[in-house]
C-alpha cells in the first residue's frame, strides 16, 4: 500500500505519476514564465506538502525538457524536508544560447522523488578507512569505456 501524503493545491494539480510503476511524479507549473537565453526564474507549482517524519522529496529536471530544449534545474535536486510547508518552487534555467522558452500554466516542468531517509550520525574522527577509489573524483575515471586518463573536451558556449 502506498505512503499517503497530504497535498494543498490552492487549486494547482496534485502531483501525479505518467506511468504505473515510475519513480518520479509530475510538478506542473501555475504560473506562465517566458525564459530567455541563459536566464532562470523560481517557477511556483501553487503546492504545498506534509511529508511523514522519516522521507523527503527531490525535485529533479525533466529530461524531454532538458534534451528538447535546454531548460534544467539550477540546483538540481532540489530538496523538499519532511518538516517544510511552504510552496514547492522549482529554479527553472534555460540553457539555450539562442531560444527563449514560454512555460505556461499547467505545464510540466518537474518531478517530484519522495524518497525514505535514513537517519545518520556525523562523527568527527582523525582518518578514513581506505578505499579503492581513495581521493579520486571529478572526472577521475574519463568518458570513455574503459579509459582513466581521458579528459572530455570542452563543450563549445560553455564556460569550466
Amino acid at each position: 500500500m502506498p505512503q499517503t501524503v497530504p497535498v494543498l493545491t490552492a487549486g494547482a494539480e496534485a502531483p501525479t505519476y505518467a506511468h504505473p510503476g515510475d519513480g518520479g511524479a509530475d510538478l506542473v507549473s501555475a504560473e506562465e514564465v517566458v525564459l530567455a537565453p541563459g536566464e532562470r526564474a523560481l517557477v511556483g507549482t501553487g503546492l504545498r506538502i506534509a511529508l511523514p517524519s522519516g522521507y523527503a522529496a527531490l525535485v529533479l529536471p525533466r529530461s524531454g525538457l532538458a534534451a528538447k530544449h535546454g531548460i534544467t534545474i539550477v540546483n538540481a535536486p532540489g530538496l523538499v524536508d519532511a518538516g517544510y510547508r511552504g510552496e514547492i518552487k522549482v529554479n527553472l534555467l534555460n540553457t539555450d544560447p539562442s531560444e527563449s522558452y514560454t512555460i505556461s500554466v499547467g505545464d510540466r516542468i518537474a518531478q517530484l522523488f519522495v524518497t525514505a531517509v535514513v537517519p545518520v550520525e556525523f562523527i568527527p574522527v582523525e582518518s578514513l578507512p581506505g578505499s579503492e577509489r581513495g581521493e579520486s573524483g571529478h572526472g577521475s575515471t574519463g568518458y570513455a569505456s574503459g579509459a582513466t586518463d581521458r579528459v572530455a573536451a570542452p563543450v563549445e558556449g560553455i564556460v569550466p
